[in-house]
């Protein structure tokens, strides 16, 4: 196959609702770096992409969580995964946002062409509405009982409980997240892609064309969905957040975020063109480009199937290849942030990195470990136990102890300089390594070309490990003893180690792609500049001339303690208990739901409620969520622990007066034993206010 002239490499765009965990780097962001790194060191042209995507219901439902708006949310979350992607190695050619104007207009100019070349239809249907706060519902903003485990806090798409994909239709007694009102039905028009007219091109394009060269589960997943019966897809939305539909009767109107945010791959394409003076049309237009999606599999839909049908109609190219990995799991369970069940890329920066004991090593151990066990074909699970093993049993006694071997010997008995290779005395182990050198890169070569990451990255181990057996073998350090009887032993000893530098020389190009900041150390050991990272350089075995001296061996990697990796449990455990707890916390300060059933005098009168005066308050540990309260009831003071953290600072509350349920039982929250409860009101927004008094009262007084 002839080499592509250019190369446009894609990331799925992340939600910027919240903090990324590892499993997402794993998924679409550090393949796709190590294959654009790969490409680079060939010195090909390559524009790599990626973005927040900043529209959809997920933004608006933070911001509702976090007491703000949902430009405050994109704001606030976009810095911080770009700066985590840097911080462990991905290197973008442009990090961009879909909140951009350039991408508004092009995602708007999209939607028009399609619109104009009657590529859409338009349709009427009944959707959920809130009478009360005159908005159309997004399934998310829905709420109501499971149909399948009873769950009464389910939403419009998913139960989160038992995990059923849902309808809003299928809810039992749905209620509006806003108004906490019965929704209505009301009519509404939208646009639709019709993907059933599409089933024949995807037949021939995906299933008859890729069917060899496509992973199995991008392949099997567009059969699936194509024998299931493709039907139109809406692709606006009535929402306030997002792109408006640029129609004159389309007010109140947003292109849906699926449609927008692929769209979003084509303006970073523009911006990052306009930020290097370069034209962007080549790398949509041109077929002499390869593009290439990174993916997780529950994107498969959207990029194998319909963003290319939206493409075709444009004019655009269509992707060469969509690699797509499963799911990586943790701890024998799926990741979750919102269960607390996962390690976000910034805790472990702030953890293993930006610490006194870590430093940029330790993103190469996390790439190292994510690429060894990746989901490329069936789910994979991370253990902090696996991820310690992979440190101190591969990268530290065999990849750094093979090159600090190297660099020690040279110093003692080459005295620190590139010995020469004496050709007469050269071996059929000598050989051998010279032959593992050169297939190593052949395979690695091969095995990138074909996406097949894990499998390339064991080669360059492997090489590693080939290495010390042939340092083994040669035992320049017994070899040294035998330089007064024996006239060829310094002769042995440099044929021995000039390989051994060599073979390091190769190490630091073939494992640059996948671990740039230890390729980067193990070349100002060796006082050479990047340029010999080109992949043109692997597979010589005269990188390093002779003579030339070398700076003092560096440690690549440092172990890792076992007391290091009980912490990481003991945290995963905290956080997940924490998660538990936020969540029963939130249970009990939502009262916009609808009126619950009926109760007597009698059981009201249980409750005992009474005026209480906070006196301390401190923010509770690892809880973004929770207070620490002080409260004064007069004849006693008591510690409550308040989810109102996001909402009010430690120093507004205190001289407070509130309402408390003093005869609610204990319960530990973070460890705290909370001893009552503050009544609170939340308003549509998702504000909460004190019900207090409104003068001052005695602490203690009664409530009636």
């Amino acid at each position: 196959m002839n080499t592509p002239k250019r190369y446009l490499i894609t990331s799925a765009l992340p939600y910027a609702n919240g903090l990324k965990h590892i499993g997402h780097l794993a998924g679409a962001y550090l393949p796709a770096d190590i294959y654009t790194r790969y490409l680079k060191a060939q010195n090909r042209e390559v524009v790599f992409v990626c973005g927040s995507d900043e529209h959809g219901t997920a933004i608006p439902i933070q911001a509702k969580k976090e007491g703000i708006t949902a430009q405050a949310i994109i704001d606030k979350y976009h810095p911080i995964i770009e700066q985590n992607f840097r911080d462990l190695g991905i290197d973008f050619d442009i990090y961009h946002r879909t909140s951009a104007p350039i991408h508004h207009t092009t995602a708007q100019e999209f939607f028009t062409v399609l619109n104009d070349q009657g590529a859409l239809e338009i349709k009427e249907s009944e959707q959920y509405y809130d009478d009360e706060a005159k908005i159309f519902l997004a399934d998310r903003f829905i709420k109501g009982t499971c149909p399948n485990c009873k769950y009464d806090n389910a939403f419009g798409d998913q139960c989160e409980k038992c995990g059923k994909s849902l309808s809003p239709e299928e809810l039992i007694n749905p209620v509006s997240t806003l108004s906490g009102k019965p929704p209505i039905k009301k009519l509404t028009k939208h646009w639709y892609l019709p993907l059933n007219k599409h089933e024949d091109f995807l037949k021939e394009w995906v299933l008859t064309q890729h069917k060899n060269d496509w992973r199995a589960n991008v392949v099997g997943q567009v059969k699936s969905w194509i024998d299931m019966g493709l039907q139109p897809r809406a692709v606006t939305r009535d929402l306030d957040w997002g792109i408006n539909v640029p129609v004159k009767d389309a007010a109140g109107k947003v292109l849906y975020v699926w449609f927008d945010a692929p769209i979003g791959y084509i303006s970073a394409t523009k911006q990052w063109a306009l930020d290097n003076g370069k034209d962007w049309q080549p790398y949509w237009y041109d077929k002499e480009t390869k593009l290439v999606h990174f993916i997780g599999k529950d994107n498969i839909v959207f990029h194998a199937m319909i963003f290319p049908i939206m493409l075709q109609l444009h004019g655009n190219i269509l992707p060469d290849n969509v690699p797509s990995n499963e799911f990586m799991n943790l701890e024998g369970d799926k990741m979750s942030t919102s269960r607390g069940w996962s390690i976000e890329m910034d805790e472990y920066i702030k953890d293993w990195i930006k610490t006194s004991q870590g430093n940029e090593s330790m993103a190469d151990v996390l790439r190292y470990y994510l690429t060894a066990i990746a989901p490329e074909t069936k789910d994979s699970e991370f253990t902090w136990k696996g991820f310690q093993d992979a440190n101190n049993s591969e990268l530290v006694s065999i990849l750094g102890n093979y090159v600090n071997r190297t660099f020690v010997l040279m110093h003692k008995l080459c005295g620190g300089k590139v010995p020469a290779l004496h050709h007469e005395l050269i071996d059929d182990i000598d050989n051998q390594l010279i032959d593992d050198i050169t297939n190593t890169k052949q395979k690695v070569t091969s095995l990138l070309e074909a996406y097949k990451f894990r499998d390339a990255q064991f080669e360059v181990i492997d090489l590693a490990r080939k290495a010390n057996q042939y340092m083994q073998k040669k035992e320049p350090w017994i070899v040294a003893k035998q330089i007064n009887t024996n006239p060829q032993a310094q002769q042995l000893i440099d044929n021995c180690l000039h390989l051994c530098l060599q073979l390091t020389a190769n190490l630091a190009i073939l494992i640059h792609p996948f671990l740039p900041f230890t390729a980067k150390k193990m070349l100002h050991m060796m006082k050479v500049v990047d340029k010999m990272l080109e992949w043109k350089n692997a597979g010589n075995i005269q990188l390093l001339k002779v003579g030339y001296s070398l700076r003092e061996p560096l440690l690549l990697f440092r172990k890792i303690e076992d007391e290091e990796i009980n912490i990481q449990l003991e945290k995963l455990k905290m956080k997940s208990l924490a998660a538990k707890e936020n969540k029963m916390q939130e249970s009990t300060t939502t009262t916009n739901d609808e009126i619950k059933p009926t109760i007597v005098f009698d059981d009201f009168a249980k409750i005992d409620l009474r005026i209480g005066t906070i006196i301390q308050a401190e923010k509770v540990a690892k809880a973004d969520k929770l207070l620490n309260l002080t409260v004064d009831l007069g004849t006693e003071k008591r510690t409550i622990v308040s989810g109102i953290a996001m909402h009010y600072t430690p120093e507004e509350v205190i001289g407070k007066q509130v309402t408390v349920v003093c005869n609610l039982a204990p319960r530990k929250m973070r460890c705290i034993e909370s001893n009552g409860m503050i009544l609170m009101a939340e308003d549509k927004t998702g504000k909460l206010y004190f019900v207090n008094p409104d003068n001052t009262i005695d602490a203690g007084s009664k409530v009636s």
